[in-house]
């Protein structure tokens, strides 16, 4: 997930598409805020880590 927002936060600066922007700033977040759980031994969804 933070892959993916990575890669929509450059298509979206670079084609100038504000909505891919904010998706790729929202997925970042998410994939961040999820990998801190999981490396904390949180589980999170079932799932002792989350990649």
């Amino acid at each position: 997930m933070i892959i993916l927002g990575i890669i929509l936060l450059v298509i979206g600066f670079l084609f100038n598409i504000q909505i891919l922007w904010i998706l790729g700033i929202i997925l970042l977040i998410i994939g961040l805020v999820l990998l801190a759980l999981g490396s904390m031994g949180r589980a999170v969804g079932g799932r002792r880590h989350y990649y």
